[in-house]
């Protein structure tokens, strides 16, 4: 936004920047589908009937419609019964969506490992205690299978998958897909650097010991121990989260 100073004898005008055409069209559409005006299932007018309708040309069309399926708002097929169709947002989608865009905050150093962390625990303490409250026996059985029994033999990217899944599995179990939303694209940044980083099998031992204590305290239905628990292994994970984001930073630099 640009501020024109006046002079004496003229007011301070505030200019804002002209959105794009197809940036428009994108906002049109995407308000439609919002408020429920083209449902999902539904095919949108083809290119050709859109450029006409809205007054642009079909390359303006072609891009807003590449837009609203990079935000998993449309989904586009070929051939005679083609075309662009709605679809209804996942919350994977979205968090998948969100974690690309969080990530390359992160890469840019715009958001720190502070704050990171800082978030995580405020959404997974919470998001244990709610747990411990919500638990029913089918997520007692989800997170004791996101536990493996023994973590020698296994890959690092087989356990660091089985600890994502624990942690969405506290998460699922709230009942909150806003949480959800939220948690995963956080949960998969620090993962993304940890697992690039050296880890001893001690340390992974450790999370699996700390992951039975959580799940321990949610099937106790004990929300004041699983919230504590939580909050005991993001603090354990911390220096190894210190010590990733070091090297990613030391790597960076080699690279440039």
């Amino acid at each position: 936004m640009d501020d024109l100073g006046g002079g004496a004898d003229g007011a301070s005008i505030e200019l804002q920047r002209v959105r794009k055409a197809y940036e428009q069209v994108a906002d049109q559409l995407r308000d439609l589908i919002v408020r429920g005006e083209v449902k999902p299932g539904d095919r949108l007018p083809n290119e050709a009937a859109l450029s006409s309708d809205m007054g642009v040309s079909r390359a303006t069309v072609r891009e807003a419609l590449r837009v609203l399926t990079a935000e998993s708002l449309i989904r586009t097929t070929k051939g005679k019964t083609g075309g662009s169709f709605v679809v209804l947002p996942t919350a994977d989608n979205i968090s998948a969506f969100l974690g690309s865009n969080i990530s390359l905050l992160s890469q840019a150093q715009r958001v720190s490992l502070d704050e990171f962390l800082e978030l995580r625990e405020m959404l997974e303490v919470p998001a244990a205690r709610l747990a411990a409250q919500r638990r029913s026996a089918a997520d007692i059985e989800a997170l004791e299978l996101a536990i493996p029994d023994d973590t020698t033999g296994r890959g690092i990217e087989e356990q660091f998958i089985q600890n994502r899944d624990f942690h969405s599995a506290v998460v699922e179990t709230c009942g909150n897909t806003l949480l959800l939303i939220a948690t995963q694209p956080v949960f998969s940044v620090l993962q993304t650097h940890l697992q690039r980083s050296n880890l001893r099998q001690k340390f992974l031992d450790q999370v699996v010991t700390d992951h039975r204590a959580i799940a321990a305290a949610i099937a106790d239905g004990d929300p004041d121990a699983a919230g504590a628990e939580m909050h005991r292994h993001l603090e354990f994970l911390r220096p190894a989260y210190q010590r990733a984001w070091r090297e990613s930073g030391l790597r960076r630099q080699a690279a440039t």
